[in-house]
């Protein structure tokens, strides 16, 4: 279990990055991180993973201090948004310097450099964006370790790629029961396969929960009216909404009926609803703390 405890971190005295935050991320979950940019996702995944420290507060991994903790690390591996390798280094070299440190899956690890259509021997610096991104995750999923932590996880990456990724992270939980926190700007990819998320915005995370506990507690109606009808005229407190001529889509928390009740005694021509999935769930919560305004 990974337990993050009143945690913040400012790089200068102007910039407080996370404030107090804390939070709990359960064992064999796969957890998505999300927010707009500049909101401290990687910021948080490098406490996290041991690299820095917080200023105050602390991150513990299975009840002990991950900072300056060789055994704690041990179980975590972290895959940075930009991660580091020398000019000449190959994915085989790759491998070598991981192998010294973590139990490493020689068999899983090529494998996926075969799936990749990956030349083992060719220096990193030559591949594509895509193609290094490929051979760290390929590195990720071979450690397999208990935690794993990604940083844009599916930045580069090809739709083959990708589902050959989401297919190894659940495989990863099912199997060695891993805990897989995910920061990326890939919604749709995250609703795929997250079971949890939190939304980190302002030093903390704002709101979190069971992904699909959550959807299912939020809506999304289509309402028309034969007469001009602003979304303030509706009379009830949207996360977010757009007008379309005389057409409004709304998102919205709430009693459904309670809701429907409300928009029915305006007299319109129809209420339609819609699904939410977790990209408008996530614009719903950010444009209700006054963004994309």
């Amino acid at each position: 279990m990974i337990e993050i405890k009143n945690l913040s971190k400012s790089y200068d005295k102007k910039k407080d990055v996370l404030i107090d935050l804390t939070a709990t991320i359960a064992d064999a979950t796969v957890f998505g991180l999300v927010g707009i940019n500049g909101a401290g996702k990687s910021t948080l995944l490098r406490l996290i993973a041991g690299v820095m420290r917080g200023d105050r507060g602390q991150v513990c991994v299975d009840g002990e201090d991950v900072y300056e903790n060789e055994r704690a690390k041990k179980q975590i591996f972290f895959l940075p948004d930009d991660p580091y390798y020398t000019s000449n280094v190959t994915a085989e070299g790759l491998a070598d310097l991981y192998r010294a440190t973590y139990d490493f899956d020689n068999t899983a690890f090529f494998a996926y450099l075969e799936k990749f259509s990956l030349d083992s021997k060719a220096p990193i610096r030559n591949f594509s964006k895509g193609m290094k991104r490929q051979v760290f995750v390929a590195l990720a999923l071979a450690v397999k370790p208990k935690y794993l932590l990604l940083d844009e996880a599916f930045d580069g990456l090809d739709p083959l790629a990708r589902l050959v990724l989401k297919k190894a992270l659940v495989e990863l939980v099912e199997s060695k029961g891993s805990t897989i926190i995910i920061s990326s700007h890939s919604l749709r990819e995250l609703e795929d396969i997250c079971d949890s998320y939190g939304i980190l915005d302002m030093g903390s995370i704002t709101s979190s929960g069971d992904l699909g506990n959550d959807l299912q507690k939020v809506y999304k109606f289509q309402v028309a009216f034969d007469r001009e009808m602003t979304p303030e005229q509706l009379g009830v407190e949207y996360m977010s909404a757009e007008k379309t001529g005389r057409v409004i889509r709304f998102i919205i928390k709430g009693d459904k009926e309670e809701i429907l009740a409300k928009i029915k005694a305006l007299n319109p021509l129809f209420v339609e609803e819609i699904d939410v999935d977790f990209e408008e769930l996530f614009i719903g919560e950010v444009q209700a703390r006054g963004y994309l305004k």
